[in-house]
C-alpha cells in the first residue's frame, strides 16, 4: 500500500459523497449559512480529487478528510467546546493542505530538493506556516464579517499557530518520504508524472 494507493481516491470520494450529502440536508432543514460553510469545505477538495495523477493519492484523501473534520467543527459547533477537536484540526489541516500545495508549488524542484534533504524540510515547514498565519488571519476576519466570536483570545491564536507548525513540520517529513518512494528506480510511469518533465538528472 504505497502513497498512490488507488483505494486512497475512493476514499477521497467517498469523503465528497458524505460532504454533499451534509450540504443537502443543511440546505433541505434551511440552515443556510452552514449550507454555505459546508459547500465551500465541498468545492475546496474537489479541484485535487479530479485531478489525477497531479498528486499521491494519499494526498488527496488526507485533503478531503480535513474538510470533513473542518465542517464538522464548524457545523455542529465542535470547535468551541470542551477538549482537543480545534488544536487537533489545526494541526492536521496544515498537515494536510501543505502536503497537496507544497507539493504541487515545487513539482518541478523535486529532482534538485532530492539532494538537497534539510532544505526541502525547512522550505516545506516554511511553506505550511505561512498557511496557518494565513489562515488565522482568514479567522479573524470571518470574525468582524460575520460578527461572530472566531478567535477567542490571543492565548487561542498562538496555541493554533503552534499545532499548525507542528502539522507543517510533519508533513514535509511525510513530503520528503513520498518523494523517496516517488524517485525509486522501481516506482511507477504514474507516480513519477509531476517530476517527467523536470530537465534535471535523475540518475
Amino acid at each position: 500500500m504505497t502513497t498512490n494507493w488507488r483505494g486512497y481516491r475512493v476514499a477521497a470520494w467517498v469523503g465528497q459523497a458524505l460532504l454533499t450529502i451534509a450540504v443537502i440536508a443543511a440546505l433541505s432543514q434551511g440552515k443556510w449559512q452552514n449550507a454555505l460553510g459546508l459547500a465551500l469545505f465541498l468545492v475546496a477538495p474537489l479541484a485535487f480529487v479530479v485531478s489525477d495523477n497531479h498528486l499521491p493519492t494519499l494526498f488527496d484523501f488526507l485533503f478531503v478528510l480535513a474538510a470533513l473534520l473542518n465542517a464538522g467543527g464548524w457545523v455542529l459547533g465542535l470547535f468551541y467546546q470542551p477538549g482537543l477537536y480545534d488544536e487537533i484540526v489545526h494541526a492536521f489541516t496544515t498537515f494536510a493542505v501543505t502536503l497537496a500545495l507544497s507539493f504541487l508549488a515545487y513539482s518541478s524542484m523535486l529532482t534538485i530538493f532530492r539532494n538537497h534533504k534539510m532544505l526541502y524540510l525547512l522550505t516545506i515547514t516554511s511553506f505550511g506556516i505561512a498557511i496557518g498565519a494565513l489562515w488565522e488571519i482568514a479567522e479573524w476576519t470571518a470574525g468582524i464579517v460575520l460578527s461572530t466570536e472566531v478567535i477567542e483570545s490571543l492565548n487561542d491564536t498562538i496555541i493554533d499557530l503552534i499545532m499548525d507548525s507542528l502539522g507543517a513540520a510533519i508533513a514535509a517529513l511525510t513530503s520528503l518520504w513520498t518523494l523517496q518512494e516517488w524517485m525509486r528506480p522501481s516506482a511507477g510511469v504514474g507516480n513519477q508524472a509531476s517530476i517527467a518533465n523536470s530537465p534535471t538528472d535523475r540518475t
